[in-house]
């Protein structure tokens, strides 16, 4: 197996028995970057100089745990990320796929950046993205589109483009995406990575550069479950600093990720808004998906889940509403530097009423109460990520994509309950299906559990798409 290809759980094994080194997979992967980037267009900076440094310093680290029979550093000590390019980076630009942060080098890093720093990943760059992470195609107008490793004809999904096109493509082992109508699940249902959207409050988005302070969560991106619960590890927990974090205990999902399924009570949402604009060949792969678990030992109901529409539609006016006032004074001075789509939904957003905003907060109010009543009766639930497969890049406008995108996982955004996809077959043309497992606040270990059973008995997981090297 190229080394480019591995699991987080995987190398770290070999890097801790000193079987590769953190130089050696790094420079791996920075080649596979050098030679496949220019196809896909993920990273919008490549911090080749910063890679070497961290892995050298990894390589010491893993040495001297080895010589001295101590404590390992941990699994993503010598890993090789890349990061959605709005987490800021001390001394890297940061700029959210946009022109007005062209030229922006934090002198912090994020929260989240600190942690896996400490952890001892290796960094290799920023990750392309959708402008200032409004929209679902990450067809970028300043920085250039970056495109789907299945088929570079596609979009790769957005807001978190870049980071599920460099996943899937082999250009790092992990990433950080974030999260406000569907950012990190829609891309990782795209591309067939895994990718989860935490309970809001569970990871510090201090140090991310916001699009709605109501909405956004940011979260791990991987190819596997087990990986992005080593990444979800390293970046949960209670930051003072920031005032949306939560101070709740952190659960071990590292050592429950095979705790297996049995007896879980799954609910598959199978009522007729599911159907609804969805592709029968996504419908036909989450059902059957909703089998593999039953013969894993949990049950499965097939249900109506309430107010999924009305959840998406709120949800779309907070986002716009939120973002319009972050960058308020940018719309007004200069919105010839915003991307046209981009530009539209801000001075939409701007023109949205007070009256409206507010009967979307008490819609995100009921729902919130609606979505607890639901998981008293069940443990988790199985639904589609997105109801289409990756659209063309020259398809319909981004407004209409994010409609379409987001119908299914918005309503986690707006109510904060936790909800990870991953990949569950692929249609005819050969673009990967993404299944959503969702569930009730703080269940990110048994969401983890019940994605690492079904990858254990389903293949999957284990396609990689075949990228054209320059």
């Amino acid at each position: 197996m190229e080394l480019t290809e591995l699991s987080i759980t995987e190398a770290a094994a070999l890097l801790t028995k000193g079987d590769i080194s953190s130089i050696e997979l790094t420079e791996a992967h920075l080649n596979r970057i050098a030679a496949v980037n220019p196809t896909l267009n993920a990273f919008i900076t490549v911090t080749a100089d910063t890679a070497r440094d961290h892995a050298k310093r990894a390589d010491g680290t893993l040495r001297q745990s080895r010589l001295s029979g101590g404590t390992s550093p941990g699994p993503l000590c010598g890993i090789p990320i890349a990061l959605k390019d709005l987490y800021e980076t001390r001394g890297i630009r940061t700029t959210a796929g946009s022109r007005f942060f062209a030229d922006n080098i934090p002198g912090r890093d994020a929260h989240t950046v600190e942690k896996l720093s400490d952890a001892g990943a290796v960094l290799l760059g920023k990750l392309n993205m959708h402008e200032i992470a409004l929209g679902l195609t990450s067809v970028n107008p300043h920085y250039g589109a970056c495109k789907n490793p299945w088929a570079p004809d596609r979009i790769a999904g957005g807001s978190s483009g870049g980071s599920a096109a460099a996943l899937a493509a082999g250009l790092c082992m992990g990433s950080l995406g974030s999260d406000t109508g569907g950012s990190i699940r829609v891309p990782s249902a795209l591309c067939g990575c895994v990718g989860l959207k935490p309970t809001f409050g569970r990871v510090s988005v201090r140090g991310v550069i916001p699009l709605s302070w109501n909405l956004d969560h940011a979260g791990p991106m991987a190819r596997r479950a087990a990986d992005a619960a080593l990444l979800l590890q390293a970046v949960a927990g209670y930051d003072p600093d920031d005032a949306y974090c939560i101070d709740r205990f952190v659960d071990d999902y590292v050592g429950r990720i095979g705790d297996g399924i049995k007896g879980l009570r799954m609910a598959l949402a199978a009522d007729g808004y599911f159907y609804e604009k969805t592709q029968p060949e996504i419908m036909k792969a989450v059902n059957k998906a909703s089998e593999v678990f039953v013969n894993l030992g949990a049950s499965c109901e097939a249900v109506d889940f309430p107010g999924m529409g009305e959840a998406a539609a709120a949800n779309g006016r907070m986002i716009i509403s939120d973002a319009a006032v972050f960058h308020n004074e940018r719309l007004n001075s200069r919105p010839e530097n915003f991307g046209e789509d981009v530009r539209q939904r801000l001075q939409m957003g701007a023109a949205i009423s007070a009256m409206d905003y507010i009967k979307a907060r008490r819609t995100q109010t009921l729902l919130r109460h609606a979505f607890t009543d639901f998981f008293t009766g069940y443990d988790l639930l199985l639904m589609p990520t997105a109801a289409t497969a990756a659209p063309p890049i020259e398809g319909p406008n981004a407004l209409e994509q994010a409609v379409l995108l987001t119908r299914f996982t918005a309503p986690f955004n707006l109510t904060g309950f936790p909800a990870l996809t991953l990949t569950c077959g692929f249609t005819g043309e050969g673009l990967p299906v993404g299944l959503q497992i969702c569930g009730p606040p703080w269940s990110e270990a048994k969401i983890l559990q019940a994605a690492h059973a079904y990858e254990q008995a389903t293949p999957w997981h284990k396609r990689m798409p075949n990228v054209m090297v320059t």
